[in-house]
This record gives C-alpha cells, sequence and structure tokens, in this order.
C-alpha cells in the first residue's frame, strides 16, 4: 500500500469487490469497458466513489437477465457518470430491455418446441425437417449444405 487510507466516500478496489461480490478483475474489466470510473491516488492506486457499487449492482442484474454488456454500457451512457442509479432509472434501463428479452423468450420457447418434434420424428432429412429447414427454404435459396438457423 501507498499508506494513504480512501477518503470517506471513497473506496478501494478491494472494498468494491468485497462489498459487491465481483472479483477485482472483473472490475478492472467493466473499466476499461467504460462501465465505472475510477481515479488514481498519489501512490497509483484505483479508488471508487461509492456510487460505483449502485452502477456493480445494476450491471450484475443486467448480466443475470442476459442483457449484453455493449447494452449495459449505453444504457449506463445516458446517466451523468458520477450518478448513482436509482429505481426509476432500473425501470427505465429495464423496460428498454423488456422487449429485447421478450423476443428471446420467444424464439427458445418456439426452438423448445419444434426441438421436441423433431427428436420424436426421427426423420434426419434436412429437405423434409420442419425443425432445421422448415419448407425447404434451404433448398429454394441454394445448393450445398443447408443453413442450421432458420431466418425466422
Amino acid at each position: 500500500m501507498d499508506g494513504q487510507a480512501p477518503i470517506p466516500g471513497e473506496l478501494t478496489v478491494g472494498q468494491v469487490a468485497e462489498r459487491s461480490g465481483v472479483a477485482v478483475s472483473a472490475l478492472h474489466f467493466y473499466e476499461r469497458q467504460g462501465l465505472i470510473r475510477s481515479w488514481r491516488t498519489a501512490g497509483n492506486q484505483r479508488r471508487f466513489d461509492r456510487s460505483v457499487l449502485r452502477r456493480v449492482a445494476v450491471i450484475r442484474a443486467a448480466q443475470r437477465a442476459g442483457i449484453p454488456l455493449a447494452d449495459i454500457a449505453s444504457a449506463l451512457a445516458e446517466l451523468p457518470d458520477d450518478a448513482v442509479p436509482d429505481q426509476d432509472d432500473w425501470r427505465r434501463l429495464s423496460a428498454a430491455w423488456r422487449q429485447d428479452l421478450d423476443g428471446r423468450i420467444h424464439q427458445l420457447e418456439a426452438l423448445r418446441d419444434r426441438l421436441g418434434g423433431c427428436i420424436g420424428c426421427g426423420c434426419l432429412s434436412l429437405a423434409e425437417c420442419s425443425f432445421v429447414n422448415p419448407g425447404d427454404a434451404s433448398g429454394l435459396r441454394s445448393h450445398g449444405a443447408p443453413l442450421l438457423e432458420p431466418d425466422s
């Protein structure tokens, strides 16, 4: 250590890691991605404002919901750098992600429903398979190996 104790309201990277439950390496990654900010002491140690704990909580909650970091960064960029996200911010941010999540849920449900039928039929016919190649769409587009992900 450089002998400098954190000023009240400031946290070391270790304190942020301990209080947030996020690894120091993840905090460094979030900082490189512009999701959180720190500054350096005269001894070149990172210091964070306590508000970073709320930002890290928002990042982790969004990640658990499957939101890509790029989308999280875009949403957090709408907040002032030193702002502590509050409940209104979370409602606004999460509402923007809800449509994407609903779309992914719909895709997964459709995949699950088609997968059950595919396993049951055992056809393994790429020309007729309603799961891998519905309506022989690949055959209509081109010859060769079919696409494994339908357009819709």
